[in-house]
């Protein structure tokens, strides 16, 4: 077992190829908990294949460790049990069901059966589970609210919040703050803080730089399937592969 898989994530040399095409290229990568870490890059990089390799979602070469345990022999269910827990850039809510029903669904074992007994049957108070992940994305007082009620960031946190029910060890985001304005992305990266203290390490896919370099603690830049650059925010901002590939200038630090 390699020493960084001892806790968080450590996936290494994961490679995933289309016909001829390689989408990643022996990309490895690490999250430990508490951290949390940016991937970025243009489009067609491999961000979300490697999400999708690292998650069980495409068939990829590498290995996956989490926490310890090797996953990447495992289906994607079997590895989200053991703690690795993704959102989708598509994850609409259900929008005629509370908060709480939302999280519920991802949180209750069971299968349908019990799914459909606690929604449609006794409405029993959200569990402690769902209580706790709703006050750790600050949507504590929002458990009975209907879902399309919901502001797009809040609408955006209730994923996060559906992904961190259950066990969860390492939270891959994909694209989580598209289409918030400036202030929705400025409290979304308070709550991403906040999970990362809580324990999980977070793993960032997003193109507001201003959210993933403000809020990461170290970042990885793709191009073209491979990783052309792995350090602290400051700096990538002024990387000259990083600013060529992607940024296309320098940017000032905000906070550093």
């Amino acid at each position: 077992m390699p020493v960084e898989a001892e806790a968080g994530l450590h996936a290494s040399d994961i490679t995933v190829s289309y016909g001829g095409v390689l989408a990643n290229d022996r990309v490895t990568l690490d999250v430990t908990p508490g951290q949390v870490v940016g991937l970025i890059g243009p489009n067609g990089a491999g961000k979300t294949t490697f999400v999708d390799a690292v998650t069980g979602f495409t068939a990829a070469e590498g290995q996956v460790w989490l926490a310890g345990t090797r996953l990447d022999e495992l289906a994607p269910h079997h590895r989200r049990a053991a703690g690795l827990s993704r959102t989708w850039q598509s994850g609409e809510l259900f929008s005629n069901l509370t908060v709480a029903e939302n999280i519920m669904v991802a949180a209750r074992p069971g299968g349908l059966r019990r799914v459909w007994h606690d929604i449609f049957g006794r409405r029993d108070r959200a569990s402690d589970l769902v209580a706790n992940v709703l006050r750790t994305v600050g949507l504590a007082d929002a458990e009975e609210t209907i879902a399309r009620d919901l502001t797009l960031g809040q609408q955006k946190l209730v994923g996060v919040a559906r992904a961190m029910a259950g066990r969860c060890g390492l939270l891959l985001l994909d694209e989580p703050a598209a289409g918030l304005d400036s202030a929705e992305s400025a409290a979304f990266a308070e709550r991403l803080r906040a999970i990362a203290a809580d324990g999980p390490g977070v793993l960032l896919i997003d193109h507001d730089m201003s959210l993933v370099l403000g809020v990461c603690d170290r970042v990885y830049v793709m191009e073209f399937g491979k990783v052309i650059f792995a350090g602290t925010p400051a700096q990538a901002r002024r990387d000259p592969a990083v600013v060529a590939a992607y940024l296309g200038v320098p940017m000032e630090a905000s906070h550093d």
